[in-house]
């Protein structure tokens, strides 16, 4: 068997340390996430060249460690608080679903095409989730992609420097919790633990599973005061490099920059409607129900769930409600953007 080529390793290390370089000087001027976006900046450039090397386990590796650094904050009084908050979720789950429909009339005006794309292109969710129900409900899927990668790739860029000027440092209430010190013996256990956990979640199909079966993990330990160590921020930080470069690599691969004009376009100004839109639901939400303003918005955010915790997680904000409206977002978005297309089809016809 032919040895790796040794362009290929030259490439893995070019893309490393060009990402650590970068992510170490956003960080140090005190960008929130400076890692993820320095590592995904650094990393689009180079696969834009045909220069970069990611491997293919970086993404599930950082989001198994983002799991176990999410799942030890939900302690037995953290969860009662979420719990309490469940109605207001539903109700941020519902307005983001409506965002999209109110900003669709626009993309699809600049974009020019049907409304069903208009609506699967508006409605904030994963680019696959959102994909593959683009796909289930007929439209153009590819249309779809652009304005989802557009849009993630914008909030991701801009919402961790806007929420480092709005978030207070600590203010997460109730919702704050003591992390338990570090022991190197529990973490390699609670790490092999997060690894068998997201194996096994992939098996049974839950979705996102090499973050979701991690928490879930340290959830139940931290809940029962069991979890072995806490998981260090040189960890997190890691993994924010991980998920930056993979993310960078799959944007420069989407080809964005070759995309007809006017998707780009409405991707970006959709995107930004959307997100304004949303920041002003997340205030008023996050008044009216009595919780952290800024953890309500970054909730609301129209970006990725794991970004968008992550930056909750370095402003220490909210984690577990940020976490939580994400999660409520992502079940109600699968379940109501088909019959809501299908709605919004059959009003049309009877116009």
């Amino acid at each position: 068997m032919a040895d790796t080529p040794p362009r290929l390793t030259d490439s893995h290390l070019r893309t490393l340390l060009l990402s650590l370089l970068a992510g170490g000087l956003l960080t140090a001027v005190g960008l929130p996430l400076g890692w993820m976006i320095g590592a995904l900046v650094a990393t689009a450039y180079l696969t834009i060249r045909d220069a970069a090397a990611v491997p293919a386990t970086a993404r599930p590796a950082g989001l198994i460690v983002l799991g176990l650094a999410l799942g030890q904050g939900f302690t037995a009084p953290v969860l009662e608080a979420v719990a309490a908050a469940l109605p207001a979720m539903l109700v941020g789950g519902m307005l983001v679903l409506l965002t999209g429909a109110a900003v669709a009339p626009l993309y699809r005006r600049i974009a020019r095409v049907d409304g069903g794309t208009a609506l699967f292109a508006c409605i904030p969710g994963g680019v696959v989730a959102m994909a593959m129900l683009a796909a289930q409900a007929g439209v153009a899927v590819p249309a779809v992609t652009i304005a989802q990668s557009i849009r993630m790739a914008t909030v991701v860029l801009t919402y961790p420097a806007l929420m480092g000027v709005l978030a207070t440092p600590g203010d997460a209430s109730v919702f704050a919790a003591a992390l338990p010190p570090l022991d190197w013996g529990g973490l390699l256990l609670l790490l092999a633990g997060g690894v068998l956990a997201a194996l096994a979640g992939r098996r049974i199909g839950l979705a996102n599973a090499a973050m979701f079966a991690p928490c879930l993990l340290a959830l139940g330990l931290s809940a029962n005061g069991a979890l072995p160590s806490g998981v260090p921020r040189w960890m997190v930080d890691a993994a924010q490099v991980a998920m930056g470069a993979s993310l960078g690599a799959h944007l420069a691969r989407e080809g964005l920059g070759s995309a007809p004009q006017r998707l780009v376009l409405a991707g970006l100004a959709s995107g930004a409607a959307v997100s304004a839109l949303l920041v002003v639901a997340g205030l008023g939400l996050g008044w009216a129900a009595g919780l952290p303003l800024v953890s309500v918005v970054l909730g609301l955010a129209p970006g990725g769930l794991p970004e968008m915790v992550v930056t909750a997680q370095a402003l220490v904000l909210a984690v577990p409600l940020v976490l939580g409206l994400h999660l409520v977002r992502m079940v109600l978005v699968n379940l109501l953007a088909v019959p809501l297309w299908r709605v919004v089809r059959w009003w049309a016809a009877r116009r």
